[in-house]
């Protein structure tokens, strides 16, 4: 497999590339990361099962969209494929462990900057391109949060959207692993009234926790591992909330190019039940009560 691997990153680089150390790095919680080093270069590779790939493939696209934005850094992606029964994906590779306050500061900037970028919409002409004014919510395929489907279909409201293919598909999942959720009914019969801001569509990340974020040694904003669509920016404001928050400047930068509607706060909590939920699909335990919890908290 990892002959195949470097033979298929010398094919796209036009540079030869033979493996002289291959050792483990994170690579989250669905993945398997490796380091491979080799003349003079290292590259990330993450690797699945061979069944995964289509996941693969979509945060490739996802990548190169908010690349296309020129905006924010991501890892440039170098090639995937299949290889004796593993999905792999070649990235390339960033040193981190540059934090400091400018680079979170820069790091709020330039995501509200990325959300200020006109996003991709289904009559473009190019699949990177946008068109200035549209307004459909979505994305050109399904892709992945986490390990489980996000389902991407292009919709003209982002409400509709937003209950359909994000709450009511985990709260279906959820029913299959056993969840109960009392007053799910009564909930998604809020939301109406809840998102009633009129969110312009953007470009979001859609998996924004700490992990996913990151700054290079040399303090530039890194964002990776995206569950990329078309949505309401503040999906990506109330992630970085919801497992001990971001850096202060990082929200203070943000909002320096692009301020919060009113209402964010009453909004981030059922925005971050989508999680929730999800959390729950993958790994069970007591994502159920927390998801609960929420509910209770969002109908008051």
């Amino acid at each position: 497999m990892w002959t195949e691997i470097s033979n298929h990153i010398t094919k796209v680089t036009g540079e030869t590339f033979e493996i002289n150390t291959r050792r483990p790095v994170s690579g989250g919680c669905i993945n398997q990361g490796y380091a491979l080093i080799g003349n003079n270069r290292t590259y990330f590779v993450k690797i699945n099962e061979a069944s995964q790939i289509e996941m693969f493939e979509a945060e490739v696209l996802g990548l190169k969209q908010m690349f296309h934005t020129q905006t924010i850094r991501v890892p440039k992606p170098i090639c995937s494929g299949i290889a004796n029964d593993s999905a792999y994906l070649v990235l390339e590779w960033l040193e981190f462990g540059g934090s400091n306050t400018e680079s979170w500061l820069e790091m709020g900037r330039k995501l509200a900057a990325m959300h200020k970028a006109n996003p991709p919409q289904p009559s473009s002409s190019s699949f990177l391109g946008g068109i200035e004014g549209s307004q459909k919510f979505g994305w050109h395929r399904n892709n992945t949060i986490g390990s489980t489907p996000q389902i991407n279909t292009w919709t003209d409201n982002w409400v509709e959207f937003f209950i359909k293919h994000r709450l009511e598909y985990q709260f279906q999942l959820a029913r299959g692993r056993g969840g109960d959720f009392p007053e799910q009914n009564k909930l998604l019969a809020v939301v109406p009234e809840l998102l009633n801001h009129q969110p312009k569509a953007s470009l979001v990340h859609g998996d924004l926790w700490g992990g996913n974020a990151a700054i290079t040694k040399l303090g530039e904003p890194v964002i990776l591992d995206p569950a990329t669509y078309v949505g309401d920016r503040e999906v990506d404001i109330a992630m970085t909330e919801l497992f001990g928050g971001f850096s202060g400047a990082f929200y203070r930068g943000y909002n320096e190019v692009l301020a919060l509607d009113k209402g964010y706060q009453e909004r981030k909590t059922l925005y971050n039940l989508y999680h929730i939920l999800n959390h729950f699909n993958l790994f069970g335990g007591g994502y159920e009560s927390q998801a609960n919890r929420m509910i209770r908290e969002i109908l008051g």
